[in-house]
């Protein structure tokens, strides 16, 4: 199966770019499923039921959350009626929606979509996401009831993100990061068969602070103080995130590579 997991959208910006590349990169690269991490694709806090039904329609499979899943409080009562929708596996078990669930590619193979979030630097206290995705993990193995699972793990420290990979290794086809905006140089095929990357990177302008329009950041580390919100950057953005090739009978992954389509940084993807 090729799957594709592209980084967290960010603002119009990245919308944008979701518009524009994505339909084509599912055409050109015979992609089978493909995940969006969506969770700042309204102005850069959260997701709108009108931007979820705009990436959902330009090819996404799945769309993903993270610790700002509820910002835009109409998504409170639109991810009960959109399955494809995913958030936090760990959030409050008051929360609506699910953390997650077996989806099937056009020809019928399951994929398990998970969603966990990060403890540590976090802002807000979440439960232990990795007794939460053992739970996930263990009630859907590879290779019996789905062909394929994808992990995204939403934190802000490295280290917590390479050990949920490493945790996951040989159980999931993918341990992807997201929450950081900055794509690490770290993909790879773990000994156990998981494809991993510490963080896929965002989908916006890179000619910015992580997404950010750069000058109210720029204010703030130099002086300390805030003068005006943040904004979203508006121009060209970058579509990041992972590549990956699994094997149906056992669910893991055979090859792995970053993603990077048009804006600011070097380009990556698979040969046509």
């Amino acid at each position: 199966m090729k799957i594709m997991f592209l980084g967290d959208v960010m603002g119009r910006a990245g919308r944008s770019a979701i518009t524009d590349h994505l339909p084509r990169l599912r055409k050109d690269w015979k992609l089978d499923f493909v995940v969006v991490n969506g969770e700042n694709a309204t102005n850069g806090a959260g997701l709108s039921p009108d931007h979820a039904k705009a990436i959902l329609d330009a090819g996404a499979d799945v769309v993903t959350l993270g610790d700002h899943a509820f910002d835009q409080k109409d998504m409170l009562s639109f991810i009960d009626k959109e399955p494809r929708i995913i958030r936090p596996l760990n959030f409050s078990k008051a929360s609506p929606g699910a953390g997650a669930r077996v989806f099937s590619d056009a020809r019928g193979r399951k994929v398990l979509v998970v969603q966990a979030l990060g403890q540590v630097f976090m802002k807000r206290p979440f439960n232990d996401p990795f007794s939460a995705l053992d739970a996930v993990l263990k009630q859907y193995p590879m290779g019996g009831q789905v062909q394929a699972t994808l992990v995204d793990i939403h934190c802000e420290a490295t280290s917590e993100k390479m050990a949920v990979g490493h945790y996951c290794d040989g159980r999931a086809s993918i341990v992807v990061g997201t929450h950081t905006h900055v794509p690490t140089a770290d993909a790879m095929v773990l000994p156990g068969g998981t494809a991993f990357q510490s963080d896929a990177g965002m989908c916006g302008d890179y000619n910015s602070v992580i997404g950010m329009e750069k000058t109210e950041p720029l204010r703030r580390f130099i002086t300390g103080m805030p003068k005006a919100r943040f904004t979203p950057a508006e121009g060209e953005a970058t579509l990041s995130g992972l590549y990956v090739e699994t094997d149906d009978a056992t669910g893991k992954a055979k090859t792995c590579m970053m993603v990077r389509q048009g804006g600011a940084l070097s380009q990556s993807g698979p040969a046509v």
